[in-house]
């Protein structure tokens, strides 16, 4: 087995490794003038079990790029199975039609990754389960839920007190399963999105008075529904409110909103690599999941069962 970093994930790929104990394969990405990606493996690599890593974030276009080229060098380096490791999947929002003559873009990259060669994929929080059936290879789906509900736990008295909150109704069964992990309860944002990137907040579905509420999402990438969500939260009576998100997009003035929101603090994972102004905002706490993905590394090309750490 070996390991194949990219460029958008080196930190969390180094904490994967960290805990297989395993280097990482030596490999070099460049670009030419025309910012063309050029890859070169600078290790035998015939006949071996890859994993390459890599989140398909901003710039997206570039990392899913350099994802397939690096999947078409072990291919053509005579690997035995290349596994793509992508601990955020871009362009899953787009996994259905939202209008007429429009894309399903997260088909397509389905499309792209297994024609250039892969063999499997595994990846974290996709923002739609069903886009695993959008890749005709086997594709695990790893959940953060267990991860977020031990930092609750660490982190809060009487965790069990705590009420999630689902920033909206397509959420509703990933808090709920977060709710049953803390044994709280649950309350869902209704909410309208007027276009896109904007969010307006209508009702509150549950009675968050004097409840400690922490929002529960897959991404967060402007902020607007979640610094709204916290604020309709407070106007209703909740103490305080915290947000747990598996995918700091956090894209434009999203950490303005942060900062400037009632949120007392927002956790993330690492499945994005933080630059410094979010790693470094008061309000930020990143969680690393290397352990999550690193031991779904080693069961699978252990043949182990992956489902046992859903558990």
């Amino acid at each position: 087995m070996k390991l194949l970093s990219a460029n958008s994930n080196r930190l969390l790929s180094q904490a994967i490794g960290d805990y297989l104990d395993m280097p990482l394969t030596k490999a070099r990405i460049e670009r030419f003038a025309d910012k063309e990606i050029f890859v070169t493996i600078d290790e035998n690599v015939r006949g071996e079990d890859i994993f390459v890593i890599q989140s398909t974030s901003y710039p997206a276009n570039d990392n899913l790029m350099e994802l397939l080229i690096c999947i078409d060098a072990l291919t053509r380096a005579s690997a035995k199975r290349i596994t793509a490791v992508i601990p955020y999947f871009g362009y899953a929002r787009q996994d259905r039609k939202t209008g007429g003559r429009t894309p399903i873009s997260a088909k397509l990259v389905a499309n792209l990754i297994v024609r250039a060669g892969a063999h499997r994929v595994l990846t974290m929080d996709l923002h739609a389960g069903q886009i695993q059936g959008f890749f005709d290879i086997p594709t695990d789906n790893l959940v953060a839920i267990p991860f977020m509900a031990k930092d609750i736990k660490a982190n809060y008295t009487n965790a069990h007190e705590i009420m999630v909150v689902s920033p909206d109704v397509g959420g509703v069964v990933r808090a709920r399963a977060l709710a049953d992990r803390l044994g709280g309860d649950l309350a869902i944002v209704d909410k309208r999105r007027p276009r896109a990137g904007e969010s307006e907040v209508m009702n509150i579905i549950g009675d968050v008075t004097g409840r400690n509420c922490i929002l529960f999402d897959d991404i967060v990438d402007s902020g607007g529904t979640l610094v709204n969500a916290a604020k309709a939260l407070i106007d209703r009576g909740a103490t305080s409110v915290s947000a747990y998100i598996s995918h700091g997009v956090l894209s434009g003035k999203a950490m303005e909103r942060v900062e400037n929101s009632v949120l007392k603090e927002l956790v993330i994972t690492d499945s994005i690599e933080a630059p410094d102004h979010v790693r470094n905002h008061p309000k930020v706490r990143i969680v690393g999941v290397a352990p999550l993905i690193g031991e779904a590394i080693r069961r699978i090309a252990n043949e182990e069962s992956v489902s046992k750490l859903f558990d």
